[in-house]
């Protein structure tokens, strides 16, 4: 019988080994994305000192209130539009991004093209 390790754990290992390869700076933070079912959740992180600057997520009720729904396309190009204008407002413009593990397609991609576009560079 063949075993299949579970998404979850493959996604995990992908994750660890991205994060081998870069970290953010106080320079050039790194803009974390998290998507379950639900919900998309977007950081931007300063991991020499471990201090989130700024964060966003479906979750928040004036990013929910622009929504349809929480867990599509639309709703992660929001998401990405909202980190990216959050970030310049503190000085940030330029991010590493940390896809998480997760593929870079639909909401991800949604996500990051939205925040470039914001003004974000990466």
């Amino acid at each position: 019988m063949v075993s299949k390790e579970s998404r979850t754990k493959v996604r995990l290992n992908k994750h660890k080994r991205i994060r081998n390869r870069f970290s953010g700076t106080a320079e050039r933070p790194r803009l974390a994305v998290f998507r379950s079912n639900n919900h998309m959740y977007a950081q931007i992180i300063d991991d020499s000192v471990g201090n989130t600057l700024a964060a966003a997520s479906t979750l928040q009720k004036e990013v929910k209130a622009e929504l349809e729904k929480t867990n599509n396309v639309d709703a992660a190009a929001y998401l990405g539009k909202v980190i990216a204008q959050k970030a310049l407002e503190k000085g940030i413009k330029e991010v590493v991004f940390d896809r998480g593990g997760f593929i870079y397609q639909g909401k991800v991609k949604a996500l990051a093209e939205a925040a470039r576009e914001a003004g974000l560079e990466f």
